[in-house]
């Protein structure tokens, strides 16, 4: 038996990663994207509009937000490796392509082509700051916190500080089929800090300057 399911399990494995990597080698279409995002509108298109799962917090800025980062977080939503019944819900209606146009939407959604290329964060001796070097951020999500060394990290300078530490708890969140998220590096960083560490480490990138932002919905379809 254990001869019969250890091929079985190697396919598995090969076909999520297959998966994964066909997710982002789709090449999206913005103008079909805008087209397609009825269902993140309603949520992503209202500044300041708060989730209330599985706190009360203000749902992400994801206008200027890489797409590769957003076609990677859906993906993770409809695999279960993020738990969210709403995004996993929204995610699974989705095919690759509509996430690769979605993504391709929200990256270039509001971007000023003439905004100035952001300087370096200041370093200060803020407990901020110190959390942040001692989580080595900077190594995965890049310079000013705004350029990920890999397109699938998030840009998260400027983010609302109650959804990055929503975010930061849910990787400490173990056995629950309702709330988490299954990455190890960010599990293991996260379990480095207090949640009270947490919440000034996301107070801090939430006050540096970024791409990212939340534009008004012109009308709802």
């Amino acid at each position: 038996m254990k001869k019969l399911l250890l091929p079985l399990l190697a396919l598995v494995v090969t076909s999520v990663t297959a998966l994964s990597a066909n997710a982002q080698d789709v090449k999206g279409d913005a103008k079909a994207g805008e087209k397609k995002n009825d269902m993140c509108i309603g949520c992503h298109g209202i500044v300041g509009y708060q989730a209330s799962f599985p706190e009360v917090y203000k749902v992400p800025k994801i206008s200027g937000q890489g797409a590769k980062y957003i076609v990677s977080a859906l993906s993770a939503y409809k695999k279960g490796e993020r738990k969210h019944p709403s995004m996993k819900g929204v995610a699974y209606s989705l095919s690759d392509q509509d996430m690769a146009d979605v993504a391709a939407y929200y990256e270039s959604h509001g971007v000023d082509s003439g905004a100035p290329v952001l300087s370096k964060a200041a370093d200060d001796s803020s407990k901020g700051a110190a959390l942040v070097k001692k989580g080595a951020c900077v190594s995965c999500h890049g310079e000013n916190f705004s350029k990920p060394i890999d397109p699938t990290y998030p840009k998260i300078a400027g983010q609302y500080s109650d959804y990055l530490f929503v975010a930061l708890k849910a990787y400490k969140t173990e056995n629950n089929p309702q709330v988490g998220r299954g990455n190890a590096v960010m599990g293991g960083i996260a379990k480095q800090f207090t949640n009270s560490e947490m919440k000034e480490l996301a107070n801090y990138i939430s006050h540096l300057p970024g791409d990212l932002k939340t534009v008004p919905q012109a009308r709802f379809r």
